[in-house]
């Protein structure tokens, strides 16, 4: 059974919890290899509201990944239920994009061209196509590098690219595994800023995986704290600091010693 916690701070939370759109229930998943049971995941089981920014936190191995797959419909629960709106997921869909923490990218294809990528087959005349292209190469500040191939940009580059891949589909669910963990630190930070910008302008739902206590307190409304062996959600944490939020604040060093020190007991435990 998870707890849902709510951090000091000299900031109130907000007062009105937004509408749940993803709902889990009771989600487990085992593992089956020769003559070997794996419990990757037991019993998960978590609310995201519309516009919400969760991150799911926790070490290496306690199914993180293997959560957000169950979640895109790219592997099978053992059991529980995953409903979108109130509708049964099954299969991966439009409505859940995945942003890797490899880009993805297809190398032949340019900026532009990765980023329309998936408007094929939707119908859209050649004017639409170009003129949503257009709106996201500005999004994420890439109009310059149109023309340019994957190998010719930057790693932060890339990852714009990626979100705007799957952003011009209109998602209602982002989800996110880990998606600048390759960068540089400050390349890092840059992105994390450039998401909470995006995030704000476009009010996507956000389930982003994390092992990083500073990346969480940076991004997240809400933490979800993980163990392992099964993997389970033992916390469920509000994260009431105002945004932008100020890394070298007391508020802010309090928000991440606490995380760690829930790492930790969940680590020895």
């Amino acid at each position: 059974m998870s707890t849902r916690l709510k951090l000091i701070s000299a900031q109130p939370a907000q007062a009105v919890e937004p509408e749940a759109v993803l709902e889990v229930q009771g989600l487990s998943k085992i593992f089956r290899v020769n003559q070997t049971t794996f419990h990757a995941l037991e019993n998960i089981r978590f609310q995201a509201g519309t516009g919400e920014l969760i991150c799911v936190l926790g070490p290496s191995g306690c199914g993180k990944t293997t959560l957000l797959k169950i979640l895109s419909g790219f592997i099978p629960p053992s059991a529980g239920q995953i409903t979108l709106n109130g509708l049964p997921v099954f299969r991966p869909g439009p409505d859940r994009c995945v942003v890797f923490q490899e880009d993805a990218l297809f190398p032949w294809l340019t900026v532009a061209e990765n980023i329309a990528f998936g408007l094929k087959g939707r119908g859209l005349g050649t004017r639409s196509v170009r003129q949503e292209t257009e709106r996201f190469l500005s999004l994420v500040n890439l109009e310059a590098f149109r023309n340019y191939l994957p190998r010719e940009i930057s790693g932060g580059m890339k990852q714009r690219v990626a979100l705007a891949r799957v952003l011009i589909l209109n998602p209602k669910v982002l989800l996110m595994d880990e998606p600048f963990a390759a960068l540089d630190a400050q390349t890092r930070e840059e992105m994390q800023t450039f998401l909470l910008t995006l995030w704000k302008k476009l009010s996507h739902t956000i389930l982003f995986v994390t092992h990083d206590v500073t990346e969480a307190v940076t991004l997240a409304d809400r933490i979800l704290v993980m163990d392992k062996n099964p993997g389970r959600i033992r916390h469920d944490i509000a994260v009431p600091l105002k945004r932008p939020r100020m890394r070298e604040s007391s508020a802010f060093h309090h928000q991440c010693k606490h995380l760690y020190a829930l790492l930790r007991t969940e680590t020895a435990g």
